[in-house]
């Protein structure tokens, strides 16, 4: 592989935002005509996503929809809801970033520029579809016969000629119709608010009613002629939007979905509308303790609990279910032995030990993602007839997929290769394959995995490449995010960014510690009513644990921890409460108290603040800040609507009156993803001169 400078790596990696474009992704297949649906960019450093084909038969890739085309090469003009939608989904491409098609999938539609466009797959003939207002998130019935699409808080229905079908709004700017609220799509993985009917005939849509939700506002100083924007923040303890449900008929007036959501249940986690059923609700209880299943009569609107359950802790949805199976048993996910395991009906389907992380397709097999080892995600498939269970995908690695009839496209991604390998098979069969564009400069990040302490945390040690590592012991960046995520998988991707930090002349470490999925429901729950010590006692043993096992060659006296958003939190947590461990820290987007952190993540793991209001001041930054002795750097978009920058400034003014010395980067226009190349190097030079500054000998 040709060595390659720091600079030339940083270029390419800010540029391709993270190594994120040129990867296939949104992957449909369609079992009748051999076609394999995917997005990709048309370049590795070409924001632009376009919709492509793959031929199974013949193994031809072929564009579809080319936005530039379609657009005439004028500039993309994206409306402000959208850009909400996709700072949601961390969506940063441009062009087609989310496509629909009816269920034969012959037709797809997508929205381009706000407006409404429709892709005839067999031919590839993409065409404008008329349509009142941009258009946002449209969605084909599954006949194909009519699009539905968001509109300024409306719902759209018009027909594949635009003419329009159904309407459904409100005058009250306040209320919105078909669009998934802030607490779903951030925090319930839930990004849509309307459900077609298998006939076409009818759809469920969400009611959204944000008038009791707190308001904050957003506006840039940089940009101090544009007005505030004001956004609807259901911050912890405060009032929720209220979201009812209502059944739409396209040829009769609408109906009310009685008592789901209510004030008992008022988490809308998800819903799945499949053939030989009605609406099929997973509700959750505001302190997440309660979970119902409950299926809705499109007829009356009523409906009928199926399956409830409850946890001392909290509970959360696994996705892909619930669904039901050809036998017409449920098929739901629950905690049994430690492990998140699939049931079917009452009786458990898959094993102790086996913690299942989501369900790929359902039917007579059924296919499903999970893992023994945490560091690996692979695909199984379920044969329910015979109860036997079987792994599909060898490879040490993280594998996902979709499904459709005998077809299974698996995706691929390991320490060894570059981007992401997409394999289609028919049964055993290998019928084609496509991948990621290729990329240059090549960079291979070098990544030693191990079990670090007593809890066997995994952890990644990346140190400087051959030819750049200084002389002497080594001064240690510890990366983690810390909380409810994974950093440390067998996923050359995820090490692009350290192994750009350890050729500044570093030792980077990460550690997945308790709270991280993949180890199951205890380890999980060990951030119950406290997300502060465990995470920060688990980063101090990885730590410990790597010196150990490099005797010589790392610098205790020279340790760094740097993080983004429950990462940048506990980073700054580390230099307050561990001052004896954790020389200087970089804290990017962290929350500083809790409070102001929205309920739906908040109150799972913390409780609501007026029944927990010790919880909250033991785990805020505030309270700390008069006792930081380290230097520490806060970094923070000022257009950042998850963790607001409040919480930076919030932090920075206990600091100030503590007469605490510390320092401020405030990014003008960058919002909590931060996807602009420039700032994506900047950023991180900013925090590599950071470190050099006060880790360097002598320094």
């Amino acid at each position: 592989m040709t060595a390659v400078t720091p600079d030339e790596v940083l270029a390419s990696y800010a540029a391709s935002r993270r190594f994120s474009l040129g990867r296939p992704r949104n992957l449909m297949l369609f079992a009748e005509d051999q076609r394999l649906l995917f997005l990709r960019a048309l370049a590795v450093d070409d924001p632009v996503t376009a919709l492509w084909s793959l031929d199974l038969s013949t193994g031809e890739e072929r564009l579809l929809a080319d936005p530039l085309a379609l657009l005439g090469r004028a500039a993309e003009q994206i409306p402000a809801a959208e850009l909400r939608r996709r700072e949601r989904l961390r969506e940063s491409a441009r062009g087609i970033v989310a496509y629909s098609t009816d269920r034969r999938g012959r037709t797809a539609v997508f929205a381009l520029s706000g407006r409404l466009f429709a892709c005839d797959l067999a031919t590839g003939e993409a065409r404008e579809v008329p349509a009142a207002g941009p258009c946002v998130d449209p969605q084909i019935d599954p006949t194909g016969a009519a699009v539905g699409y968001l509109d300024d808080g409306a719902l759209r229905v018009v027909g594949l000629d635009g003419t329009p079908i159904a309407e459904l709004g409100d005058d009250d700017p306040d209320v919105s119709y078909g669009a998934a609220e802030f607490a779903a799509a951030e925090e319930l993985g839930r990004h849509h608010g309307f459900w077609w009917s298998p006939d076409g005939r009818q759809l469920l849509v969400a009611k959204v009613d944000t008038g009791e939700v707190t308001s904050c506002w957003l506006g840039d100083p940089a940009y101090n002629e544009q007005a505030p924007l004001r956004q609807r923040y259901p911050r912890a303890g405060t009032p929720n939007a209220l979201v009812r449900l209502v059944l739409a008929r396209l040829d009769g007036p609408a109906a009310d979905v009685a008592g789901a959501p209510d004030e008992r249940l008022p988490y809308l986690e998800s819903v799945s509308w499949e053939q030989g059923h009605g609406p099929t609700l997973a509700l959750l209880a505001r302190d997440h303790h309660l979970a119902e299943i409950r299926t809705v009569d499109p007829v009356s609107g009523q409906t009928t609990l199926v399956h409830a359950d409850t946890d001392p802790a909290w509970l959360q949805l696994m996705p892909g279910t619930p669904r039901w199976l050809p036998d017409g048993r449920l098929l739901r996910s629950a905690i049994c032995e430690d492990t998140y395991r699939l049931f079917a009906g009452d009786q458990p389907v898959t094993p102790a030990g086996l913690q299942v992380c989501g369900v790929i397709s359902v039917g007579a097999r059924t296919v499903f993602r999970a893992t023994t080892e945490a560091t690996e995600q692979h695909l199984y498939a379920l044969d329910h007839a015979t109860g036997e269970i079987e792994r599909l995908t060898p490879e040490p690695g993280v594998h996902g997929g979709v499904a459709a009839g005998d077809l299974l496209a698996v995706t691929s991604e390991t320490l060894d290769s570059d981007g992401v390998a997409v394999r289609v098979y028919r049964g055993k069969r290998l019928l084609a394959t496509t991948g990621s564009l290729p990329r240059e400069p090549a960079f291979a990040p070098e990544v030693t995995l191990l079990r670090a302490g007593e809890r066997e945390l995994r952890t990644a040690v990346i140190l400087p490449r051959d030819g750049l590592r200084p002389p002497g012991p080594l001064p240690v960046l510890m990366a983690p995010y810390g909380g409810p995520s994974q950093q440390v998988l067998k996923a050359r991707r995820l090490f692009s960014e350290p192994q750009w930090l350890a050729d500044q002349g570093f030792a980077v470490v990460v550690a997945d510690g308790r709270g991280s999925p993949g180890r199951g429901p205890a380890w999980e729950r060990a951030f119950h009513l406290d997300v502060a010590t465990p995470a920060l006692d688990d980063q101090v043993a990885a730590l410990e644990s790597v010196m150990a096992r490099h005797p010589g060659e790392l610098d205790a006296a020279r340790v760094g921890i740097r993080g983004w958003s429950f990462g940048g939190y506990l980073s700054a947590l580390a230099v307050l409460r561990r001052p004896d461990v954790f020389h200087a820290a970089v804290a990017g987007a962290p929350v500083s108290d809790w409070r102001y952190y929205d309920a739906a993540a908040t109150e799972r793991y913390l409780g609501h603040p007026d029944l927990r209001p010790e919880v909250y001041q033991r785990t805020s930054l505030l309270p700390l800040a008069s006792g930081l002795r380290r230097p520490l750097l806060l970094i923070h978009g000022l257009a950042d609507d998850n963790v607001h920058p409040r919480h930076a400034l919030l932090l920075s003014a206990e600091l100030l009156a503590a007469s605490r010395q510390h320092e401020v980067l405030m990014l003008p226009g960058v919002t909590h993803m931060v996807w602009q190349p420039p700032v994506i190097a900047g950023m991180l030079r900013a925090q590599a001169g950071f470190f050099r500054r006060w880790l360097s000998p002598g320094g």
